[in-house]
């Protein structure tokens, strides 16, 4: 076995164990709880008891045994769930203990596991400013393995981000309605009209990815930036308070901008940062979809 591919599956096999773990432990019930299935699928009849609802009695059952009797539904469990994943250039960036691209692998890996645990199938598309790959819904844990080694060693054609197009494709291919987590920075051209078509059909959860220093610089006095997307060098002098307050008040904006996006959608939203563990903010995610339902 070659030393890449060994390299590769070893961190295949700890992103496995750590996500696995949380997501038997941790989200499992909450997931259940948040994304269990929409539609309901015929049981059984049995006899009328009081309390029943009248608009579940069976007719022409009642009608042949003289007596009211009224249907059973069970939940239907079976979701499709997709990661829609930013892959560009700007998910590289990270200056604190995990790096954007890293942090939306391990919470791939924790979404697609409690997903496989209740039953669900499980697929993803990665995007950039283009449509980069499309893996179709399947279940069970050799299908996410490959979700995770594709995740770790997927190397981009582009650098750009247009969330728009990825919304314009999950529409089009996904005709059967899922819920479909979307995993980016959101830095990108807007995308509001594209997101509330795909929100009509689909149920859509954003996770906002970031680092903090891309909303607040230290003072490292005259620094080289390079943008990660369109490749160009900048000197920027952290060293100016205005310099600094000035990117501060446009990351605030940005992020005020998104916010408003995502409510006037109907979209729940949740950030979660490079420096912190995403099991708080996941969790208490879960926990405000139940209090919806």
């Amino acid at each position: 076995m070659a030393k890449d591919t060994k390299e590769l599956l070893k961190k295949v096999r700890k992103i496995e164990i750590k996500t696995r773990g949380l997501s038997n432990h941790l989200f499992s019930g909450e997931y259940h709880s948040a994304f269990k299935g929409r539609g309901m699928a015929f049981s059984e009849v049995r006899e009328y008891q009081m309390g029943d609802e009248i608009r579940t009695i069976d007719w022409n059952v009642t009608a042949r045994f003289n007596h009211p009797y009224v249907k059973v539904f069970d939940e239907e469990r079976e979701l499709t769930v997709m990661l829609l994943m930013d892959v560009s250039g700007s998910e590289n960036f990270g200056t604190q203990n995990q790096q954007k691209q890293d942090l939306a692998t391990e919470l791939c890996a924790v979404l697609a596991f409690s997903a496989i645990q209740n039953n669900d199938k499980v697929g993803v598309i990665f995007f950039s400013d283009k449509i980069e790959k499309f893996i179709p819904p399947k279940k069970g844990r050799t299908h996410i393995l490959m979700i995770i080694r594709e995740l770790i060693d997927f190397k981009p054609e582009s650098k750009g981000t247009n969330v728009a197009e990825a919304f314009k494709y999950f529409t089009r291919v996904i005709k059967k309605k899922c819920t479909a987590f979307v995993i980016s920075d959101f830095i990108s051209p807007a995308f509001d009209d594209e997101l509330k078509i795909a929100n009509k059909k689909h149920d859509i959860i954003a996770l906002r990815l970031y680092d903090k220093h891309e909303e607040e610089f230290p003072d490292l006095g005259l620094i080289p930036m390079k943008d990660e997307e369109t490749g160009q060098l900048l000197w920027v002098n952290t060293a100016d308070a205005a310099v600094r307050n000035a990117f501060k008040a446009e990351a605030l904006k940005r992020n005020d901008r998104l916010r408003e996006t995502f409510r006037r959608s109907g979209v729940d939203f949740t950030s979660v940062g490079t420096h912190e563990s995403y099991v708080k903010p996941l969790m208490t995610l879960f926990k405000k979809r139940e209090g919806k339902r």
